[in-house]
């Protein structure tokens, strides 16, 4: 699985920190613990970073969800 930001260049480093975690399914208080914030601030953050615009992008490859067969089993 990858996993892109997109538009990521028009957010601050912190922003991108805090992006980063939240999309990956931390929440404030996890946030807020591992880069040493308070949880108001990772609020701020998350929501100036959001009013910023970006998108998160989820690829995952077909074989890791089981919709393509083999080679054998198409034949």
């Amino acid at each position: 699985m990858k996993v892109e930001i997109r538009g990521v260049e028009k957010l601050s480093f912190r922003e991108r920190q805090v992006v980063a975690l939240k999309e990956m399914g931390y929440t404030n208080d996890q946030v807020a613990r591992r880069l040493n914030l308070s949880t108001g601030t990772v609020a701020t953050l998350f929501n100036r970073a959001r009013a910023k615009g970006y998108e998160v992008v989820i690829v995952i490859p077909g074989d890791h969800l089981g919709i393509f067969g083999t080679d054998e089993e198409e034949a």
